[in-house]
């Protein structure tokens, strides 16, 4: 990668006709074109014209021998954002085709999407980055592209911004290199993140080691030459390099290890690359010929690839004069994939590479999107992207000899889900070399792992949730419980739930917290109640999530607040004095002796025209009318404080054959199981125009279950009519009026 860029669009077109490789430079250059009228008058903060950083964006991107259609998105990946004014997706789609916009589009920020929390409206432009680079991998080689230059360019900015900007590389840029196997890129940003981050430190070590070099100064050229005579007296054919580790690995050692600066064994690195993959081998023997190898820093890559493709020969050994030095032995094509990692794979349509062998080593990014589309909680997602990103990883091998990746610190369980969801839904146990080991067992690399299953298993333990280390094996657990333990997942929602708001002091009744719970779901996206407490239940969401917006509703809704207290006893006493008057409200509603009162249907009951009814004054929200034989009014009528808030309502008499109001009815269908019931109770409804609000189902037994549905209905009758109806259908047991949990 060269530091030197390009600096207008003809230098860069210059160039690109002259790497002698195929473009389609007419396109090329009605990018960069395109691209400068519409960056016109803008500057970076260095105060170069803007066009300046996607032209250089797009000449590393050259260099890593990517196509057309990457070198168009290079230079357009800024344009819909910072141009939205000027252009479109859909301007540029009809410039340079699907293609290219599909580029750019994941390469584009949401900049019309409005998220309050910062921090959450960034995880979600990883997340769209990530749904990007599942489809087209291009996104992501870009991307890591328009960073290095963002991080080579971003002195001129100010403190804060280059701290922010180098936090976000080091955690997300960097191990995406890292993890697609493009080194180049990976220890350049890393380089110039610690410099930013740790400047101190950074400078510290860079001491250290002109210091350490300049005593040594000879030793590489020394063992260079001793290394070179040997080869050539076996008839290898080879190429040579010495080199010093860089800041960043330095520093990860010595501060990460805690480890000084004379115990970093492989300072010093030689790099052999030879012909063959025998020829490796071959060498790795003279080079333990040749000097005294050091116990347990021998790695073999070429038999056991790292999962972003790297193979190579790692040894440590000392040389004459007491110097450790680490040697790397490769074939060139290794060293190629070591530099350029996925790229070196990637032949856009070439027919170099089939896509189904990229897909395969890109497996990994549709397991991260796996467990996106899985997360509602951004927190957790980022969590997971941490884990399956940042941390080293442990080999394996199944019994049959199969290589299984895993984040360092991963028990045998996520083993288990690595292999497939079913293998870790009936695991009863695991050997590890032979051994029966615990599950919360951490394997070491060159394990050998066997995973123990049953028929008869009762499927995960809601305890392996906390065990778990990979974000896939979590997510598996989780669609396990979501699909197979509804009923008892809603049982432990209800139970979070009433944990927390026993936290907060104040008295409520179960249909209390079922309003609440149903208010606050239909807010972030659930349909009822309890499918918020289902989500709860198997960890969809945590509660520290919800806590506060339930905490929220339920003070608005219900709570008593003390400064209000004396107003609102002076709105009881005026219930009592005013004359009885019909006053109609709204929904059909008359309230006696209480003038222009909003009226609300108390969702615990759900009264309908023709039930008797009553309403409860609530606290600055106007008139509950519950039905009479509603639960929660004689449980509400027990406690003192409530006494004088109860009124006499009634339902306004309809006159003439106009059009009536619909209201929500909550009905409970038992049923029977069998294929096609909810279908038929579909069918019903739409034949009688009924308008189905929310259906979810519940387990009642081995062939039992109870359809709960909100729907529209007009009265009592029309409610009759409606039961009449579906108790007709096969299968169906018995029909109640509310919700049953």
């Amino acid at each position: 990668m060269v530091a030197n860029t390009c600096s207008t669009v003809q230098q860069l077109t210059d160039k690109l006709a002259a790497s002698g490789r195929k473009y389609d430079m007419e396109k090329i250059k009605a990018a960069g074109d395109y691209a400068e009228s519409l960056h016109e008058g803008q500057f970076r903060v260095s105060g170069d014209p803007y066009i300046s950083h996607p032209v250089a964006v797009a000449e590393i991107v050259a260099d890593l021998g990517l196509d057309t259609a990457s070198i168009c998105a290079a230079l357009l990946h800024d344009t819909v954002e910072d141009c939205a004014d000027k252009t479109s997706l859909k301007e540029i789609e009809t410039r340079f085709g699907t293609e290219i916009t599909m580029l750019v589009d994941g390469l584009t920020k949401m900049v019309t999407m409005y998220i309050e929390d910062k921090e959450e409206a960034h995880i979600e432009n990883i997340r769209k980055m990530l749904l990007a680079m599942s489809k087209d991998v291009r996104v992501i080689f870009v991307k890591l592209c328009d960073r290095l230059h963002n991080m080579r360019t971003l002195s001129v900015k100010p403190d804060p911004k280059r701290r922010s900007t180098a936090l976000e590389t080091m955690y997300v840029y960097a191990p995406l290199a890292h993890r697609l196997g493009m080194q180049k890129i990976k220890q350049e940003l890393e380089n110039l993140c610690i410099s930013y981050l740790d400047p101190i430190g950074y400078a510290e070590i860079q001491r250290y080691i002109e210091e350490k070099y300049g005593q040594s100064v000879g030793f590489i050229d020394n063992v260079s030459n001793a290394v070179d005579a040997k080869l050539k007296e076996n008839a290898i054919h080879f190429e040579l390099s010495g080199r010093i580790k860089s800041v960043y690995s330095i520093y990860r050692k010595m501060f990460n290890q805690n480890k000084a600066f004379d115990e970093i064994y492989d300072f010093y690195a030689m790099r052999i690359i030879v012909e063959t993959e025998l020829e490796c081998y071959t060498a790795l023997g003279l080079i333990h010929e040749m000097f005294k190898s050091v116990p347990g820093r021998f790695k073999d890559y070429i038999s056991t690839p790292k999962p972003n493709m790297y193979q190579s020969l790692h040894t440590t050994v000392i040389g004459r004069d007491g110097i450790p030095f680490e040697v790397q032995i490769r074939t060139q094509e290794m060293h190629h994939v070591a530099e350029y990692g996925i790229c070196a794979h990637w032949k856009y349509k070439s027919g170099e590479r089939s896509k189904a062998e990229v897909d395969q080593k890109l497996e990994w990014i549709s397991k991260l999107v796996e467990t996106e589309s899985n997360t509602a909680d951004p927190d957790e997602f980022l969590e997971a992207l941490k884990t399956d990103l940042f941390q080293d990883e442990t080999f394996v091998f199944t019994p049959k000899g199969d290589v299984i990746s895993l984040p360092q610190g991963s028990t045998v369980i996520d083993f288990a889900y690595a292999i497939h969801s079913g293998v870790g839904n009936s695991m009863v146990g695991a050997k590890i070399n032979g051994m029966i080991v615990p599950i919360d067992k951490a394997p070491s690399t060159g394990d050998i792992i066997e995973i123990l299953t049953s028929s008869s298993s009762k499927g995960p333990s809601r305890d392996w949730l906390n065990i778990v280390k990979t974000s896939e094996a979590r997510t598996k657990i989780r669609s396990w419980f979501k699909k197979e333990k509804r009923p008892e997942n809603i049982v432990a929602g209800k139970n979070m739930v009433d944990a927390e708001f026993k936290r907060w002091a104040h008295s409520f009744t179960e249909a209390q917290r079922n309003e609440v719970v149903a208010a606050v779901g239909q807010r972030i996206g659930y349909m009822s109640a309890d499918d918020l407490y289902n989500t709860l239940g198997y960890g969809g969401i945590s509660l520290s999530k919800v806590a506060g917006k339930l905490k929220d509703e339920f003070e608005r809704s219900f709570a008593n607040e003390s400064e209000n207290e004396a107003a609102e006893e002076m709105t009881v006493e005026q219930v009592k004095t005013v004359a009885p008057k019909n006053i109609k409200s709204n929904g059909g509603i008359i309230v006696d002796g209480l003038e222009g009162c909003l009226v609300k249907f108390a969702r615990c009951c759900n009264p309908l025209p023709g039930d008797s009814v009553i309403g409860f004054i609530t606290r600055g929200h106007g008139v509950s009318v519950h039905k009479t034989d509603c639960p929660n009014v004689e449980l509400s009528k027990q406690a003192p404080e409530n006494a004088g808030r109860w009124v006499n309502a009634h339902w306004e008499e309809r006159k003439g054959s106009g059009a009536l109001d619909l209201y929500e009815a909550q009905i409970s269908i038992y049923v029977l199981d069998r294929m096609g019931l909810i279908a038929d109770i579909s069918v019903a409804l739409s034949e009688m125009k009924v308008q189905l609000l929310q259906i979810n189902t519940l387990k009642n037994g081995n062939d039992g279950g109870i359809i709960n549905l909100k729907i529209s209905c007009k009265n009592v009758e029309h409610y009759r009519s409606i039961v009449s109806r579906l108790k007709s259908i096969e299968n169906v047991l018995d029909i109640t009026r509310g919700y049953s949990q």
